[in-house]
């Protein structure tokens, strides 16, 4: 029998983990897997041959539970991007060596587009040399960014977490008789989804978000301005506006920049922040107005406290759906949902070759973009099923309990 090891790469979600209990719950009954390695720190944990034993840690029902529901990575994450085959082949037979010592037949890496560059890496590299490897990706992203599959797991908890919070800061604003501008930034550097997911705060009672930005379209400082004062003209002093940390210009310049540091990240992104500043400052400056920008930022990702039950379920399914994909002989492969319905919500997991995922982007249809600064009714039936459901969460002296290695 051979054995297999599991990773976390990229930022983490709020159900990174129920994917983890997945993959591994299934593994460990597994009449062709042997012993179940998690790798710490993801990928460079393979190369630091850093392990720990999964049985040890998901010993019965309620390590499950309690491990669905525990926010963040639990094996630890990375931000490693390797070279490309052509470039620099030490690193490819460094990791084959690892899986070779501890006689590897699968691979599952949970993670996002870098994270699942690294799949496809891997997945050639055991092609070429022969290596008798099953690799699986098990997608993970708030962003919702990834090709072939109709939504990603984690995201359903942060439109969650996002909708929610924008409620709430919707009532806060709305308590003075004076004109104001309230800013919330939201994840997202060239797809929109999670700010978009932002409209599933209103009903017949709140309005709030009044005005949604998106990456997707092209942002004008003057535009913004007629949109804010449209709204005062028909009585809504207290706006709320939605917008995306990677929303720019026509020319393709971050509204950012002017207050972000420059700097990039390991994968050469432009470290954006600061976009609800900016505009803080413009509103008060030419309109006069009270402003106020507020950064969502990693809560995001990390608020399990408003996890979306239908999220948990599918991403635990993913992971399971990744093993038997394995055992059956896949490789290259990386997870999906495929929607099947929409009222009533129903979906099925099937593979997709990993080629035609890395490195690719899924973003919003133009569409459902509405004029610029809104989202269009198919948004709202896109979004709303992936929220439904509350977890049940343990609590100990009023906080909620999470499992920590």
């Amino acid at each position: 029998m051979k054995n297999c090891i599991i990773g976390q790469s990229g930022g983490p979600t709020a159900v990174i983990n129920a994917s983890l209990c997945g993959v591994a719950a299934k593994a460990l009954n597994s009449e062709k897997i042997g012993k179940v390695y998690g790798a710490i720190n993801g990928i460079q944990g393979v190369f630091n041959e850093n392990f720990i034993d999964m049985s040890t840690i998901l010993k019965d029902d309620e390590a499950i539970e309690l491990m669905k529901t525990t926010p963040a990575s639990y094996l630890g994450s990375c931000r490693y991007k390797l070279p490309k085959l052509d470039a620099d082949r030490k690193a490819y037979e460094q990791i084959f060596e690892v899986f070779n010592k501890y006689n590897i037949g699968y691979f599952f890496y949970i993670g996002g587009n870098d994270s699942m560059d690294t799949v496809d890496k891997l997945s050639r590299y055991a092609a070429e040399t022969g290596y008798d490897i099953s690799i699986i990706g098990v997608p993970k992203t708030i962003d919702n960014d990834l090709m072939e599959t109709d939504h990603t797991p984690g995201f359903g908890s942060a439109a969650k977490y996002i909708a929610t919070s924008l409620r709430e800061i919707g009532l806060d604003s709305d308590v003075y008789d004076l004109y104001s501008v309230t800013i919330i930034e939201i994840m997202g550097r060239n797809a929109g989804w999670l700010t978009a997911s932002s409209v599933l705060a209103r009903d017949e009672h709140y309005k709030a978000p009044h005005l949604i930005y998106l990456p997707e379209g092209e942002f004008e400082d003057e535009k913004f301005f007629r949109d804010i004062k449209a709204l005062n003209d028909k009585g809504i002093k207290n706006v709320v506006v939605a917008v995306s940390e990677g929303i720019k210009y026509k020319d393709g310049t971050y509204v950012c920049e002017s207050a972000s540091s420059g700097l990039t990240d390991t994968f050469g992104h432009k470290c954006l922040s600061g976009t609800a500043k900016v505009l803080e400052d413009m509103v008060r400056t030419k309109l006069g107005y009270k402003a106020r920008g507020i950064e969502l930022n990693v809560g995001q990702r990390c608020g399990a406290h408003f996890t979306s039950l239908t999220d948990i379920e599918e991403s635990f399914a993913v992971g399971q759906a990744a093993v038997s994909e394995a055992e059956n002989g896949g490789t290259g492969k990386m997870m999906i949902y495929v929607r099947e319905s929409n009222n009533p919500y129903k979906i099925s997991i099937e593979s997709r070759d990993i080629k035609n995922i890395a490195n690719g982007e899924k973003i919003i249809p133009q569409s459902w973009i509405v004029n610029g600064n809104d989202v269009s009714s198919e948004m709202i039936e896109y979004i709303s099923p992936l929220v439904e459901g509350q977890p049940k969460l343990r609590y100990k002296n009023g906080l909620p309990v999470y499992l920590k290695r």
